[in-house]
């Protein structure tokens, strides 16, 4: 917050949320919003393959006070799209919270289709989604088609500038767990109109946006935030510590990027 995020967003894929229990989400989630104390908006993590789970969970996120929903298709089942729309129906009917869509079928094996999020955006309460297909065309068709008010956030750092130049609103960082002011200094550059601005520090932060997923996301930036001295370092299994080649290399791009401050531990 201090560093200019517009949001946060706890248990999603970068908090290992499908290694954390319900009570730990909920808990999680307090920390978080008793921690941002209304200072910015907080967009909980609550997706999955069971619909009355995910709505289960929903209710208790909103009674400590949650200000959105961000929620991932269903994984591994594989819904149709008729399934994903009533999947995403069911939760919208269920709350009075919005509801930001997540779309990254490269890890849930099933893409978010264009007519399904338009059918999605006509849902009052949804109001977004957190595109993460890396299909600029997709995207660019979701925007076409979408009402004027329905936002589409970018979920991949490497491409997030390109994604608002065709008329995205945002993104939803891994980045910015490790590097927030920049990549705010970023994505407020593309707001204002001001790409080449955008562009030349994309250019800068591009090592570390890559390097984030030399191995499976969060485990890099876990490592890069550890080496700056911003958390300690732990992973839930199945996810484990980087190989010492991949951990030479996040180190390297840090130095090299001078994003190892006084706390650094090396």
């Amino acid at each position: 917050v201090d560093a200019g995020v517009h949001f946060v967003s706890p248990c999603g894929t970068t908090g290992e949320a499908p290694t954390l229990s319900d009570p730990e989400k909920l808990r999680v989630c307090q920390l978080v919003v008793h921690g941002v104390a209304g200072r910015v908006p907080g967009l909980a993590g609550a997706g999955g393959y069971n619909t009355r789970e995910v709505i289960a969970l929903v209710h208790e996120l909103e009674a400590i006070g949650v200000d959105g929903i961000l929620s991932v298709t269903p994984y591994y089942n594989k819904p149709t799209q008729e399934g994903l729309y009533q999947h995403y129906k069911a939760i919208a009917e269920s709350t009075s919270l919005p509801i930001v869509l997540y779309n990254v079928p490269g890890r849930t094996g099933v893409n978010l289709e264009v007519q399904t999020v338009v059918r999605l955006s006509s849902l009052p309460n949804i109001v977004a989604v957190k595109e993460a297909s890396g299909n600029l065309v997709q995207m660019s068709e979701i925007l076409a088609a979408a009402p004027g008010d329905f936002l589409l956030l970018s979920g991949d750092d490497p491409i997030a500038v390109a994604v608002m130049a065709i008329g995205g609103k945002g993104l939803i960082s891994v980045a910015s767990n490790g590097a927030p002011s920049e990549v705010v200094q970023m994505i407020e550059l593309a707001e204002k109109g001001d790409f080449a601005g955008a562009t030349r520090l994309h250019r800068w932060l591009l090592p570390f946006l890559q390097v984030n997923f030399i191995e499976a996301n969060p485990i890099p930036v876990k490592a890069a935030m550890a080496a700056m001295g911003l958390i300690e370092e732990g992973y839930r299994l199945p996810l484990v510590p980087p190989s010492a080649a991949s951990r030479d290399k996040i180190v390297k791009v840090l130095q090299d990027l001078k994003l190892l401050g006084s706390a650094a531990r090396v």
